[in-house]
């Protein structure tokens, strides 16, 4: 969604210069740890310097800017049917869901339960129905799905109940070679996937400054292949990176270029999205709260780090501590996406269905959240100004104390100009007592019950289906 607005700064010019500079200075003096050998020779061959006694890869400025120079600052995202296609480093913000969560909070029985694979259909589903959330990111971990077959049997699903793009992320290096060949049988080809990606790929440096050999293994795969991914540091303040907001985004901004750099190391011209899962501890009880404003502050100000190198961004937003879909959970989750929103976050993940600091999902919350997001993109459109909108004429013709509800003017822009809430409860007491005393959550929960059962047979075409269940025996049912 383009937005009419211009973006807000948390963030100076000289601040944005200071940070940038400190996360240099973190890559040129204290360096990333990389434990795999082959990859530090790789580094070292693209002119890193290299400390293989400690395992420490250092690059220097130069280096640096000419490895994210490569990185592309534009790209598409794109969705399996091109109506949701995202564009990356165009000025666009786009919302989606988060996951790989535990838990699930079922409003039937009002307690918590493992999530099971038919969770991840359902929470495809809802996605794909709801219009304000724009590329669905693998919700929850399939509990009743061997590890063998986790990342098989999360993209079939994915891929059955949504055609917007999807992302995920693997365990390991064989997770991530099913889903590719998954979706290259899905797109027709290999050549067709990397022409067209509608999936992509989460991984995550360990904050302070480590990235491991599986991930520069996955990070790897995905590059020479074309398929998009983010190496998003989730550094926490005061635990895994400095207490001090600044501090934090310093070391989040030398693990994100690192990221970047290392994958046009292993394929110049690699699609990589800038990342950003920065969050903060309540120190004052060592409880891990990634709901907190300042989770929200910095996730704004990376935005600012990312557009500073020409990337676009892969941000965190929609937060919460709150175990259920109330007061709380609506304050935090407003206020984080808008943050990050109106800094022009390109892709805005965990903005979606989670609840409990990340760690679990809500099937009304998606619903929830689409309502908010759809507030959050009309004030991203801003007022328009043209001629039209001005109204003059209509002032004109109807002159002091007439009104304007019959207008031409008016029925022409009544609903453009407005966003229109399918949850909130905009009648007086009388009929919402004759209704029922509705809430938000109780019509999110009808919205819940009719887009599942509208939409349980899946998107793609049979016949593919029993060509995907002959290559991948390992696909399991719901």
């Amino acid at each position: 969604m383009l937005t009419g607005l211009p973006f807000c700064k948390m963030l100076g010019t000289e601040a944005v210069e200071r940070v940038h500079d400190t996360g240099c200075r973190i890559l040129e003096t204290v360096g990333v740890r990389i434990a795999d050998s082959k990859y530090r020779e790789l580094a070292a061959r693209a002119g890193a310097r290299v400390d293989d006694q400690r395992e420490r890869v250092f690059f220097d400025r130069g280096l640096l800017g000419s490895l994210l120079e490569k990185a592309p600052s534009r790209f598409t995202l794109h969705s399996r049917d091109g109506r949701n296609d995202l564009r990356m480093g165009e000025g666009c913000v786009y919302f989606g869901s988060g996951g790989r969560v535990f838990r699930i909070l079922d409003m039937a029985t009002g307690g918590y339960r493992q999530t099971l694979l038919r969770d991840v259909a359902h929470t495809a589903i809802l996605v794909h129905n709801l219009p304000n959330i724009h590329f669905y990111i693998i919700s929850c971990q399939a509990h009743d799905v061997g590890p063998e077959h986790y990342h098989l049997n999360d993209f079939y699903h994915a891929f059955n109940q949504t055609t917007k793009h999807v992302m995920g992320g693997c365990d390991n290096l064989e997770g991530m070679r099913q889903a590719w060949e998954l979706a290259c049988t899905v797109a027709g080809g290999a050549d067709a996937l990397r022409e067209r990606p509608f999936f992509s790929i989460i991984t995550n440096p360990i904050s302070p400054l480590t990235v491991d050999p599986v991930t520069l293994g996955i990070l790897r795969f995905c590059a020479e292949r074309g398929i998009p991914a983010t190496c998003a540091p989730a550094p926490i303040s005061g635990a895994t990176a400095p207490a001090t907001l600044a501090g934090v985004l310093s070391q989040m901004h030398a693990e994100a270029m690192a990221g970047v750099a290392l994958a046009q190391i292993f394929a110049p011209g690699a699609k990589v999205l800038y990342g950003s899962v920065a969050t903060a501890m309540d120190l004052r009880t060592m409880e891990f709260c990634m709901g907190s404003v300042e989770t929200a502050i910095m996730n704004a100000a990376a935005v600012q780090m990312a557009k500073r190198c020409d990337l676009p961004i892969y941000a965190s937003g929609g937060l919460t501590e709150a175990k259920r879909p109330d007061i709380q959970s609506g304050v935090e989750k407003c206020f984080s996406n808008l943050m990050v929103a109106l800094a022009g976050g390109d892709y805005i993940h965990l903005a979606a269905g989670m609840l409990d600091s990340g760690n679990s999902i809500s099937y009304e919350q998606y619903v929830i959240d689409n309502e908010i997001l759809g507030m959050i993109y009309r004030i991203l459109a801003g007022i328009r100004s043209d001629e039209g909108a001005l109204g003059f004429e209509a002032i004109r013709k109807v002159g002091p104390g007439g009104n304007y509800v019959m207008e031409d003017h008016t029925v022409e822009y009544m609903m453009t100009e407005f966003f229109y809430p399918e949850l909130s409860v905009r009648c007086n007491f009388d009929i919402w007592e004759e209704r029922g005393r509705p809430t938000m959550l109780s019509r999110a929960r009808e919205r819940v019950e009719a887009l599942l059962k509208e939409d349980e047979e899946g998107l793609l075409d049979p016949d593919l289906i029993a060509d995907i269940r002959r290559k991948f025996p390992g696909i399991q049912s719901i």
